[in-house]
């Protein structure tokens, strides 16, 4: 199998190409949107050009509007190891999803029941059921943080599960920093009370393959503005809950999960970037070295899932490289898991503060050196409150993706360690 190389994927991400000051710019902001490969740009273009119409029409162009929906829905049904298309449902966004998603969960609430939700999540994955738990008289209990290493405290899960337990809220990765989280292991432990699942894979999708079935959650979301696509939401959940819940919808609406007019040229694009990470199965997984036939006569879904393997791989090494680097920086905290022995256990995002710099301010250098990162919570609120951050501006989180080149590594380590040796801001 070969190794991976970004260098031969690059090319086709043309935000890439930018520079700044002479020098290329380097992109650490892929947790708050990934940059989008040329053959995203042009779907969403040839979609406006081809296809743009409503669906379900007599016509040339709503057809084809038809089979490009559909087709995206298929595809996304193998990025996510889903068993039918129909179980995939599209919509804004991750966070209007699961509003719209706990809205109906509410209803079939009762007081004295509780929902489970995280201290380490996105406020998208904690807001919604704290609403609903509101909503219908229901308590809200919540799974404490290991503040030293930022993980998932399982024991606190045991401590707050019982027959009362109506439904476990949880995110496969934080995407402020990096935890990948047990979720398999957390939902064998809220199905053992009886207790549905929501996940939320907005981060950890663009990192690692997706299995909805092997993992057995009962509801999962994600975002495909996340894992190199456009600005869409995407909403899966086990059919035979999605048929039994209460769902608010227009009433000739085709779809009990889908709310007007879609993101047409959207999807469009989504499709694109789910062939793009297909293609990534194909040059460096699944029949890698053999030819385009022995890629061709794999299953979508088999593809995609070596390509996410092997994106898996190559950003642990990425990864380590960073922790290596970053304990040698005078006062530089890493807050999460900073042993390089310990990648695997997460993403390669990494929330970072340093001695005499406000986040911003550090935001702002990195950014004046050509390298872009965010600064603050990142909607991990709750998570920032409890390391004591909160009042300090948070933290700079340092993204990387799997087009991040190891020489970009060292760029920002080299940066970073002039920065902490100069002038303060």
């Amino acid at each position: 199998m070969p190794a991976f190389d970004p260098a031969l994927l690059r090319p086709q991400f043309p935000a890439l190409a930018a520079r700044q000051d002479g020098r290329p710019v380097v992109f650490l902001d892929g947790p708050g949107g990934t940059q989008v490969p040329g053959r995203v740009i042009d779907a969403v273009a040839d979609y406006y050009r081809a296809s743009n119409a409503n669906v379900h029409g007599a016509f040339a162009t709503s057809v084809r509007s038809d089979a490009i929906l559909d087709e995206a829905r298929a595809a996304l049904a193998d990025l996510l190891g889903a068993a039918s298309p129909e179980e995939v449902k599209l919509g804004q966004n991750m966070t209007s999803l699961a509003f719209a998603l706990s809205r109906s969960i509410a209803r079939v609430l009762r007081p004295g029941d509780e929902v489970v939700i995280s201290r380490l999540d996105h406020e998208a994955n904690r807001a919604p059921w704290i609403a609903a738990a509101a909503d219908a008289g229901a308590t809200v209990r919540e799974v404490a943080v290991e503040p030293g290493t930022c993980t998932l405290d399982l024991g606190s899960l045991d401590a707050v599960l019982s027959a009362r337990t109506r439904l476990v809220a949880v995110g496969w990765a934080s995407n402020a920093v990096g935890t990948v989280n047990a979720v398999a292991e957390i939902v064998r432990r809220a199905h053992a009370v009886g207790a549905w699942t929501f996940v939320d894979a907005v981060h950890y999708a663009p990192h690692g393959p997706l299995d909805v079935v092997g993992l057995g959650a009962d509801f999962l979301a994600c975002s495909a503005y996340k894992f190199f696509g456009p600005h869409l939401g995407i909403l899966w959940g086990r059919a035979e809950l999605l048929d039994a819940l209460p769902a608010y919808k227009v009433r000739p609406a085709a779809d009990r999960w889908e709310t007007g007019t879609q993101n047409h040229e959207g999807i469009a694009g989504t499709l694109a970037a789910v062939e793009y990470l297909a293609e990534v199965g194909d040059r460096f997984g699944i029949g890698a070295g053999d030819g385009p036939a022995a890629a061709s006569a794999a299953s979508r879904r088999a593809r995609l899932t070596a390509g996410m393997r092997a994106i898996e791989a190559y950003e642990r090494e990425l990864s380590a490289r960073v922790l290596a680097g970053l304990a040698s920086i005078p006062g530089l905290t890493v807050h999460g898991l900073a042993d390089p022995a310990r990648a695997a256990e997460r993403t390669p995002t990494f929330a970072v503060t340093m001695a005499g710099w406000t986040p911003r301010g550090l935001a702002k250098a990195l950014a004046a050196s050509g390298i872009y990162a965010w600064d603050g919570d990142f909607y991990a609120t709750t998570l920032v409150e409890d390391l004591g951050l909160a009042a300090s501006g948070g933290v700079v989180r340092l993204g990387l993706v799997h087009y991040t080149t190891l020489g970009e590594v060292d760029r920002l380590l080299a940066t970073l360690a002039a920065l902490a040796s100069g002038p303060r801001d």
